[in-house]
């Protein structure tokens, strides 16, 4: 076992949950501390320690951070994208505190590495829809997309002022059976799969040829750990590496799902999520974080539906 100490802060969310528990498998459960406002996740409990944790009370977290001998930091806690447009100002607050108290305390304490999640949501509508590159115009128009852009810039200047080393990732829509989406506006693809198996039929908040770069979460939690354990040498971008794994619409989806649910159906009926997913890529180019530390996807759009659907 390493002899890291590592805090999970967002450790309730729809990432959370299942890298908390891969990362207790890793390091030995009581090396990973879990923290959350919410009420424990209940596929937490019982596998190792659990804080009720203010992320945006820094003065408690540096505390935390030098009582429990932290030595990496994995910062999940965040408003996304659909949640983050009915209340800008509290999303740009909540999600830009909580990255800056986590780096400060980082650079003061000296942690060996923190990890901060970016998004496909710092794109917007002047980005190369298809294959967006690593390096490319970034100009989001939510409010989630900003302040993921700003915390990536923030992560590049706290790496090459401070020597904090600070990883990220640019996670494409993440699709999961273990944890409830928390508010994205990739949702869509985790809810057909309940209302596919409950009610054989589904209506869509995108239109049906919405093509988007998605990711089954398992391949996001394998490209999350193997980025934060590979050698520093080897980390050639801190703002955040494109990542990607596989694009599909609600329509292609839907069409997966019917040759496991043959009665299955959906209809459309976009709605304010629609513009925020047309100003998104329709794929990604990952080359760098490919030639970088070698990440490789395993599941595909045929393998993870059989999977979600063996497994809700």
């Amino acid at each position: 076992m390493k002899k890291d100490k590592i805090l999970v802060i967002g450790a309730c969310g729809q990432i959370g949950v299942e890298l908390t528990l891969a990362l207790r498998k890793m390091y030995g459960e009581s090396n990973v501390l879990a923290s959350d406002l919410r009420e424990e996740h209940d596929l937490l409990k019982g596998t190792g320690p659990y804080v009720s944790l203010d992320v945006m009370n820094k003065e408690m977290l540096h505390v935390l951070v030098i009582r429990h001998n932290i030595t990496q930091i994995y910062l999940l806690a965040a408003i996304l994208s659909a949640t983050g447009e009915k209340n800008p100002l509290l999303a740009w607050h909540i999600n830009m505190q909580s990255l800056l108290n986590v780096l400060d305390i980082a650079k003061e304490e000296h942690l060996d590495k923190v990890y901060w999640p970016s998004s496909i949501a710092v794109f917007g509508p002047n980005s190369p829809m298809q294959e967006t590159p690593q390096h490319t115009i970034i100009e989001p128009t939510t409010i989630y997309g900003i302040s993921k852009f700003a915390g990536e810039r923030w992560c590049e200047y706290y790496n090459h002022r401070y020597g904090v080393d600070v990883r990220s990732l640019r996670y494409p829509g993440l699709i999961s059976y273990k944890s409830a989406p928390g508010g994205g506006t990739t949702d869509y693809a985790v809810e057909i799969f309940h209302e596919a198996k409950e009610n054989k039929k589904y209506t869509s908040f995108l239109s049906e040829n919405t093509y988007l770069p998605m990711m089954y979460m398992p391949d996001a939690i394998r490209a999350t750990i193997e980025l934060m354990e590979a050698d520093a040498s080897k980390i050639s971008i801190r703002s955040a590496y494109n990542l990607s794994a596989m694009s599909f619409s609600p329509k292609e989806i839907a069409a997966e799902i019917k040759k496991h649910i043959p009665d299955f159906t959906i209809s459309y009926e976009p709605d304010y999520r629609q513009q925020i997913a047309d100003g998104w890529p329709n794929s990604m180019d990952d080359t760098q974080a490919r030639t970088d530390w070698g990440w490789k996807p395993e599941y595909d759009l045929a393998k993870m539906t059989k999977d979600m659907l063996d497994h809700i």
